[in-house]
């Protein structure tokens, strides 16, 4: 990664424009050519420096299910595991985490209702027990994470 690919990351995380060619703008906005934006991106997409470049949606507002899940699983289990979790097209994010409940991971799905289906499918391949923990209240913490 060089400073023009941390020039790009640490712009993106501002915003990106709503607009016909809004690579374009960004592009000029940073001084690169379109062409240049756009590969600089699938490179480091591809490079596992991002894991994913796309819009952020509150799932609720638009109808859907956002909820935290955790699992205890055993360390043997665990990649296992994280397979089929990360299977699942509605598994957001899924992380390690030093804790007893050691797999936490955001389901995001298009309707409330589908969130129990899936949490009781993880239960079925997996054979553990997965713990859903909905919010109660929602913070809003403008995170940028400069690199």
């Amino acid at each position: 990664m060089d400073d023009i690919d941390r020039k790009i990351i640490n712009s993106l995380q501002e915003g990106f424009p709503i607009s016909e060619r809004p690579y374009a703008e960004v592009a000029e906005r940073l001084g690169l050519s379109e062409d240049d934006l756009l590969s600089r991106l699938t490179q480091l997409l591809a490079q596992g420096l991002l894991s994913r470049f796309g819009p952020l949606y509150h799932a609720e507002r638009l109808g859907g299910g956002l909820t935290l899940a955790a699992i205890q699983v055993p360390t043997p289990e665990f990649e296992r595991v994280a397979n089929i979790v990360n299977s699942f097209p509605e598994v957001a994010h899924n992380y390690a985490r030093d804790h007893y409940f050691n797999m936490w991971f955001v389901l995001a799905t298009e309707t409330v209702e589908q969130i129990q289906k899936i949490i009781d499918d993880i239960e079925t391949q997996t054979q553990l027990t997965v713990y859903n923990m909905p919010k109660q209240a929602e913070y809003y913490l403008e995170l940028k994470l400069e690199v």
